[in-house]
């Protein structure tokens, strides 16, 4: 059993794959003033609850954006299984069959996306990834990563609201499309300009990526908040939740075949 863990700047992201399957997947917010041996009872804990063995873990692989998480949960991981961690990085990424320009710069994470991406597809696609950060990962047809668009993810945006305004409330907003974009409130205004907003930057970079691309290309969809925004559903040619872990896998894989 593969055990895949993508660390992000809100949550880890596990998931444990056999028979051609993801059988389990969970996560954790990230907190990284957390120990490794915090870390290592959460992880004990979801194997008792699943009545799962650790030695069933055969193989595991880090993704991780968080620099200082990444060598106390590939310890952890390392003590708890017995194995060592294949963590991605940039001589990793050069060995991939993915064209990638600047693989010290791009994020493990993306390239990730990419592998998984572009195995649905084999042809021009783009990942839409609902994180942190909202980011736009353009494929060619030929599997090479021809860039990548970065914004401020939902929650981000919002945050930033709260953070840097003197009256704006930090109040929880509902994740719901108003009816309007005249909003009649504070919380209407936040609805209508953050998530309103959202939904036009997204649909406006899907379209200058096309535009730039010069034809169709296929759209993916993946992260935390990819469910939300219900009106851009249209433009998606599948919602992949798991994307990101099952990059990983393919990227385990690879390596391991060759």
């Amino acid at each position: 059993m593969l055990l895949a863990v993508d660390i992000g700047n809100s949550n880890l992201v596990f998931g444990l794959y056999a028979q051609n399957e993801w059988q389990y997947h969970w996560r954790l917010q990230t907190i990284i003033e957390k120990s490794g041996p915090e870390y290592e009872i959460n992880l004990r804990n979801y194997f008792l609850e699943q009545n799962l063995s650790l030695s069933e873990v055969t193989g595991i692989i880090i993704s991780s954006v968080v620099p200082v998480l990444t060598p106390v949960v590939r310890d952890m991981l390392w003590y708890l299984f017995g194995k060592e961690p294949q963590v991605v990085n940039p001589e990793i990424i050069k060995q991939l069959p993915l064209g990638v320009v600047k693989p010290h710069e791009i994020g493990s994470d993306l390239v990730a996306n990419a592998m998984a991406g572009y195995a649905l597809f084999k042809e021009n696609c783009v990942v839409v990834d609902f994180g942190t950060a909202l980011t736009f990962t353009t494929i060619s047809a030929e599997g090479n990563i021809l860039g990548v668009a970065i914004a401020p993810g939902l929650k981000t945006s919002i945050y930033a609201l709260y953070r840097d305004t003197a009256k704006l409330p930090d109040i929880e907003i509902p994740l719901e499309l108003p009816t309007s974009a005249i909003g009649k409130s504070t919380e209407h205004a936040l609805q209508a300009g953050v998530l309103l907003g959202y939904v036009g930057l997204v649909e406006h970079l899907i379209n200058r990526i096309r535009e730039e691309l010069g034809g169709e290309c296929k759209i993916v969809a993946t992260g935390g908040l990819s469910s939300i925004i219900t009106p851009l559903e249209q433009h998606f040619d599948k919602l992949e939740p798991l994307l990101t872990i099952d990059g990983l896998r393919l990227i385990y894989d690879f390596i391991h075949k060759s």
